[in-house]
């Protein structure tokens, strides 16, 4: 009857109204991980150079002597929060793609490991969201195994920024930090570097397969003088939720890009994704494509103190072999031709 019919209708609408608010809970999720990415550290910095000669010094001066005192923190394993790794925002920011982490062996507490994740897309969101964040399922598809996601040094001199990024695991990506997680701070650490760094930023677009690795073997040198496994980890749809302007070889642009990369760690790249409230306008949300990511067997690596260059190239060549193998067994199941193949630079 007629009271059927409208009960109906507004149960249509309660639930399309629930469905557009859980949209914009995800938009507003993943905003505040770019905006973090993008302007968080120099914003804070310049906040607390403000605040300082301001009637409220004092608070800065305290923060600024906490700093001294937590300084060497970041190379020590940092400081995890698991209520902060555990954020219902986090949930939010997965779904938004979806993004989501497939795990294809059991890893043991007993070793530690060195996850190379590829590629490393514009802003490595597969990376983040998997790897330090809870909202994938980290912890409950890999028990007893503590990921740390590398990072560059220059964010933990950021104040404000360094203590975000080390509530959710993440650490800075240098040989003073990975040597203390992997020798100082017991088995079942796993620390994830996204291999092809900046580099191989400069070359993620839609459609393109490609990572940066046949002159990165320096993770390989860390994993034998540990003593770590090595982890192939290979993320489907990273290069799809940003369009980025490529520059050729040899053009003023690709310049600017090395030069910024060589000295200061990074390479600014001309990219867009979507808009605030549309999907059909420029900004910088991403796109929402799914990105889903694949770790692979993990390699068993023995222990060598000094490694010679031929131990390194072996084990090198063993993981890239690896990496592809992961690529292509995995690669027609989320959505890519059989036809498809991994470039490896």
């Amino acid at each position: 009857g007629t009271g059927s019919s409208i009960l109906s209708a507004l149960q249509d609408l309660f639930w399309l109204s629930k469905s557009k608010v859980e949209k914009q809970l995800q938009i507003i999720s993943v905003l505040q991980w770019v905006l973090t990415f993008l302007i968080m550290g120099v914003a804070c910095t310049l906040i607390l150079m403000y605040i300082l000669c301001t009637d409220c010094w004092a608070i800065a001066a305290l923060y600024l002597a906490w700093l001294v005192f937590d300084w060497n923190t970041p190379k020590k394993g940092g400081r995890r929060s698991q209520w902060v790794r555990n954020w219902a925002i986090w949930r939010y920011f997965r779904d938004y793609f979806p993004i989501r982490l497939v795990k294809t062996h059991n890893l043991l507490t007993t070793r530690n490991y060195i996850f190379g994740y590829h590629p490393h897309g514009i802003m490595g969101l597969g990376a983040f969201c998997n790897f330090s964040t809870e909202a994938t399922g980290v912890s409950q598809k890999f028990p007893g195994i503590r990921p740390y996601l590398a990072t560059l040094a220059g964010n933990f001199r950021m104040p404000i920024l360094r203590d975000y990024l080390m509530s959710g695991g993440i650490c800075p990506v240098n040989r003073d930090s990975i040597d203390y997680i992997l020798s100082k701070n017991g088995s079942g650490n796993a620390i994830i570097i996204v291999v092809g760094g900046a580099a191989e930023s400069l070359n993620c677009t839609p459609g393109k397969n490609s990572v940066t690795l046949k002159n990165r073997k320096g993770f390989v040198k860390l994993a034998l003088r540990h003593g770590a496994d090595l982890v192939p980890v290979y993320s489907f749809g990273e290069n799809e939720v940003y369009k980025q302007v490529i520059f050729e070889e040899g053009s003023w642009g690709r310049w600017v890009q090395k030069k910024f990369q060589k000295h200061i760690g990074f390479a600014p790249c001309i990219f867009h994704g979507r808009g605030l409230f549309s999907s059909n306008t420029w900004g910088l949300l991403p796109y929402s494509k799914p990105i889903t990511t694949v770790v692979g067997e993990p390699i068993t690596i023995p222990k060598i103190d000094n490694p010679s260059q031929k131990e390194v190239d072996f084990y090198h060549s063993v993981y890239v072999d690896a990496l592809i193998k992961l690529f292509d067994k995995y690669k027609s199941k989320f959505g890519l031709p059989e036809t498809e193949v991994l470039e490896v630079n």
